[in-house]
């Protein structure tokens, strides 16, 4: 198998461009990973579909305004989106243009320096007489919404690209499978005795590229920092000993949760994880902790895409992308989901 194999046309008339009018009311493709059926259902009404003693976890990462207009000394404009960051790699930026080592950019009255290129359009930067790249981004930035989308950052965006419960700031995109989640919708929930369990990964852009080699050896997987506080690690793990489900909402609550399943199996101590995820998850991948998946429909060539088919099945997956297209389904981060459960 290899990376062309997930490739696919998408029509761009379904690429959602907006949210949807009212969170929560978009569609959601019910699909058994075992048997391959699809059912059609509502967002809104997930609650059918999950049952007493499920988990459900949650990522409670925060979008800052991590895109950037500059101009260049030249007055040229140039665009920047700062990434998340990790112990080694701090203040870096992809850019869009052209910069060269040692140029000051300017924004609104401040200095951003250019102190290296460290890749194909990727630089480091710093401010002029210093301070903090994260604070000054979400001061003079704007919401960072993905480039498919083909248009800039609107007033409806500063609250629609970011989920009801996002409290830690340190995302440079949104994880979409939960942008449709409503206060409304966990409240059923927990009154149908399903639990809820958050934890922290902040997503990086990288996430959501397409992969530009064709051998899945060949990919070098994003980095992206999570956190699982205790508490939800002492519930994952009820869960997995009673026999429960946990329900992963989305592609970066499946990253986090599988690369620290080794630590989820061990049954003591009362700590939280953290860890950096760079694990690759495509067909093969043997899953250790997740037993359900709520995501969305992903672009062609995307790790997550390669991520939901190694749960789904490829089969299965391909099959439910094509029922959802003809059915006029809306995909990527503003559009509609699915639920991918392991019964029969």
């Amino acid at each position: 198998m290899r990376v062309g194999d997930f490739d696919y046309i998408l029509p761009e008339e379904q690429i959602a461009k907006y949210p949807p009018f009212e969170r929560g009311s978009t569609r959601l493709l019910l699909l058994k990973s075992h048997s391959g059926a699809v059912q059609h259902s509502r967002y809104a009404d997930l609650d059918a579909s999950l049952r007493e003693g499920d988990l459900l976890v949650l990522n409670n990462t925060k979008v800052f305004r991590a895109r950037l207009f500059a101009a260049k000394s030249t007055s040229a404009k140039i665009e920047l989106m700062l990434l998340e960051k990790h112990e080694n790699d701090q203040n870096l930026a992809l850019y869009r243009g052209r910069v060269k080592k040692g140029e000051r950019l300017e924004v609104c009255g401040h200095t951003l320096l250019v102190t290296d290129i460290v890749d194909q359009g990727v630089a480091r930067i710093e401010l002029a007489g210093g301070g903090e790249l994260t604070d000054f981004f979400n001061n003079f930035g704007t919401v960072p919404i993905p480039p498919y989308l083909k248009r800039r950052a609107e007033e409806v965006d500063q609250e629609r690209y970011q989920t009801i419960f996002a409290a830690l700031t340190g995302s440079v995109a949104a994880p979409t499978a939960s942008l449709n989640m409503t206060q409304e919708l966990l409240d059923k929930l927990r009154k149908k005795g399903v639990d809820v369990a958050p934890l922290t990964l902040h997503v990086g852009l990288g996430t959501f590229l397409p992969i530009r080699v064709e051998l899945f050896e060949e990919h070098h997987m994003h980095r992206e920092f999570y956190s699982i506080p205790a508490e939800s690690v002492e519930k994952i793990r009820a869960a997995k000993r009673a026999g429960r489900r946990v329900v992963a909402v989305g592609t970066t609550v499946t990253r986090a949760l599988e690369h620290a399943a080794e630590a989820l199996a061990q049954s003591s101590g009362f700590s939280g994880i953290t860890g950096e995820a760079d694990i690759f998850i495509y067909p093969g991948h043997q899953f250790r902790c997740i037993d359900a998946l709520l995501t969305n429909f992903h672009a062609p060539r995307s790790t997550v895409l390669m991520l939901t088919a190694a749960f789904a099945g490829c089969d299965h997956l391909r099959h439910a992308y094509a029922e959802a297209l003809e059915k006029g389904y809306t995909f990527l981060s503003y559009g509609d989901s699915m639920f991918i459960s392991g019964e029969h």
